[in-house]
């Protein structure tokens, strides 16, 4: 990590033992594309100013505060000095709550991740730590002020070192309740799902990051370059997208199926792609009657 700045350095403490760490940032768009505003008529870049809403004045640096609306127009002044005298007082101190399994923690919680590494005198109990998390599968549950705010932190094992995860509070996460209410009650075919099954088991694999680019900055960046370099500006390739009109076919062609295996028994695409044990009659019959409709797999 010598060539990042931590952004917060501490304590990770835990009963009665301690070891000092170091946070750095795990995950940053700092390498991501950013554009100026350009004044278009000469050229420069735009700077941003403040105007006053009701005298349409521009308002110096030194004339700004903070204001909390408490009725429509009317703010309660909040001065920078009161905001500061209100965040909690660091102890520069980690401290572990309690240890839990990972899976306890909806990842909807999760907010920002940091790798979190020891310090040179805090090597061995910062490794007896991570060791035993590791050996007990567990995770830890942990509180600092971290960046002005009093944090709630889990801490995972992560290669050689930890990682914490910084988590929303409960009043930051909304419910999901109230984003599924108006989901329809829908019974599928069994066909449906069948063939969805079918589809699922051809698409599995594993996540790989490196596999995944970013198109977007890709796209940006080709952009730029052809700008600076004065060439043709790259045209956007047409995408042909199927679509079928009904959810069945598009399982259908989704799993191999040929158009007329709707006219196919129901429940062939689900009798050819079973695995249960039959009698060799049985699976004789069935495969006579579905060979010609049964899906196959993607290429």
């Amino acid at each position: 990590m010598a060539a990042h700045r931590a952004q917060w350095k501490g304590l990770l403490k835990v009963g009665e033992v301690s070891c000092g760490i170091a946070l750095y940032t795990a995950a940053s768009t700092s390498d991501r594309i950013s554009f100026n505003t350009i004044n278009k008529a000469t050229g420069h870049r735009v700077n941003r100013v403040f105007i006053d809403s009701s005298t349409e004045e521009v308002v110096p640096r030194e004339q700004q505060t903070k204001g909390f609306e408490v009725d429509n127009g009317h703010y309660v002044i909040i001065d920078p000095d009161e905001i500061a005298a209100a965040i909690p007082d660091s102890n520069k101190t980690l401290e572990i709550e309690a240890f839990i399994t990972c899976s306890d923690v909806d990842d909807v919680y999760f907010d920002k991740p940091y790798y979190l590494t020891p310090d040179k005198t805090g090597s061995d109990a910062f490794t007896a730590l991570r060791d035993a998390m590791e050996k007990s599968k567990v995770a830890a549950i942990a509180r600092a002020v971290l960046f002005r705010r009093m944090r709630t932190v889990l801490i995972r094992p992560h290669g050689k070192g930890l990682i914490a995860t910084t988590l929303n509070y409960d009043y930051e996460v909304r419910s999901s309740k109230k984003a599924f209410e108006e989901m329809p009650k829908i019974k599928l075919e069994a066909e449906m799902l069948d063939l969805a099954r079918h589809i699922i088991s051809t698409k599995k694999g594993t996540f790989d990051p490196a596999t995944f680019d970013d198109r977007y900055e890709a796209a940006l960046t080709e952009l730029v370059k052809a700008k600076v370099s004065g060439k043709a500006l790259p045209k956007r390739r047409a995408v042909e997208v199927s679509k079928p009109n009904d959810l069945l076919e598009a399982l259908r062609q989704s799993a191999g199926m040929s158009k007329g295996g709707e006219a196919k028994p129901k429940r062939a695409a689900a009798n050819a792609n079973r695995t249960t044990t039959r009698k060799p009659a049985a699976r004789g019959a069935a495969k006579s009657s579905s060979s010609s409709s049964a899906p196959r797999k993607a290429g």
